[in-house]
């Protein structure tokens, strides 16, 4: 892992639906935030067991998906 990646931790129920997820902004349910992060950078997903998941971006995906929120805002 690269020291400058932001990891966002994921955890579903068992019908798929996130139940937690990290670094969500205020306003947004779990589901909302996942569907958003895997628009624009679903490729920095890796799906775990147990019902988890995790999201490894760099600044630059971090920065698409900052920009997308301002958007949406």
């Amino acid at each position: 892992m690269a020291a400058d990646e932001t990891m966002i931790h994921v955890r579903f129920a068992p019908d798929g639906t996130v139940t937690e997820i990290g670094a969500r902004p205020a306003g947004l349910g779990a589901q909302d935030w996942f569907n958003l992060l895997s628009e624009v950078a679903g490729q920095y997903f890796a799906a775990l067991s147990g019902g988890r998941g995790l999201f490894r971006l760099p600044p630059a995906a971090l920065g698409a998906v900052q920009a997308k929120l301002d958007e949406a805002a």
